[in-house]
């Protein structure tokens, strides 16, 4: 099961890595609070007709929401002050916190190809966001890192949930709390606006269907067999996905700088997948 979890996990990622150019052009034309409430909002209606007769209420399922829909803002607004490639990168930096909030909080052994995956990756995301000589930090990159605080908490917590609490319950909860979440801080936020243009539509429907309501839900089944460091670490084929999807749509191509950074980022991935399953105890 765990390679058909992995399988599951690549192709979140995947899905969430086009999402990455897709939501850049569609933030053009609709405010990025608005976007993410109304694409919650159809992932949480599709999942809560799929699951109606099995939903019931988790106080931790909703804490989730919470964290996932605090990731996902930051990251939105973050977008706007950066190219997708880059904020794929930089998002999936929560690799490096993970296998350290998963033994803090549940005192879960880290393998050493995953302590090196991890340098690998934490050596490739100083590289990717660090800008000109004087090594500063853009506000975008600061924005889409504190995002990827957010989802490496996420990423252990749900750890954890995945084997306690049913899959779609599961999914449906932070799903609908994240919605919930978006519109509250919807007003305090921003002035929402849109205009109805085909890339909204499809930022909506597609992150909506595929990137929200398909990708929770395979997630949360596939992180009761993964350790959340091993699946942080799948996660990090979503910028690899994002650039490709970026340089095949409009042509963007990564620094030289970058470019290493970006393949420091994928040994670490690689250094834990090339590596033969062991059996260790999920938090």
């Amino acid at each position: 099961m765990k390679r058909y979890a992995d399988l599951v996990l690549a192709s979140t990622a995947l899905v969430w890595g086009g999402m990455f150019v897709v939501a850049k052009a569609a933030l053009d034309d609709v405010s990025s609070v608005l976007y993410l409430a109304l694409r919650f909002t159809l992932a949480a209606a599709v999942l809560g007709v799929a699951y109606r007769r099995s939903i019931r209420w988790s106080w931790p399922a909703a804490g989730l929401g919470v964290v996932l829909m605090a990731g996902y803002i930051l990251q939105t607004i973050g977008l706007r002050m950066t190219t997708p490639s880059k904020s794929a990168f930089l998002t999936g930096g929560y690799v490096v916190l993970v296998p350290f909030l998963s033994w803090l909080v549940y005192r879960t052994k880290t393998r050493p190809a995953e302590m090196f995956g991890v340098l690998a990756a934490t050596i490739g995301m100083s590289l990717l966001s660090l800008q000109g000589e004087s090594l500063t930090i853009g506000r975008g990159d600061a924005l889409t890192i504190a995002a990827a605080m957010a989802f490496a908490v996420h990423i252990v917590l749900l750890g954890h949930l995945a084997s306690r609490v049913a899959s779609g319950n599961l999914a449906f909860l932070q799903v609908a709390c994240a919605a919930v979440v978006a519109w509250l801080f919807l007003p305090v936020a921003e002035t929402p606006e849109i205009r109805w243009a085909p890339a909204v539509v499809l930022a909506i429907v597609g992150g909506g269907l595929l990137a929200t309501a398909f990708a929770f839900l395979a997630q949360t089944w596939a992180q009761q067999y993964l350790s959340p460091t091993r699946a942080a670490l799948i996660f990090m084929l979503e910028p690899v996905f994002a650039w490709l999807v970026a340089w095949w749509w409009t042509g963007e191509m990564l620094t030289g700088r970058a470019a290493v950074g970006a393949g420091l980022i994928l040994a670490g991935v690689l250094l834990v997948e090339l590596k033969p399953n062991r059996k260790t105890a999920h938090p």
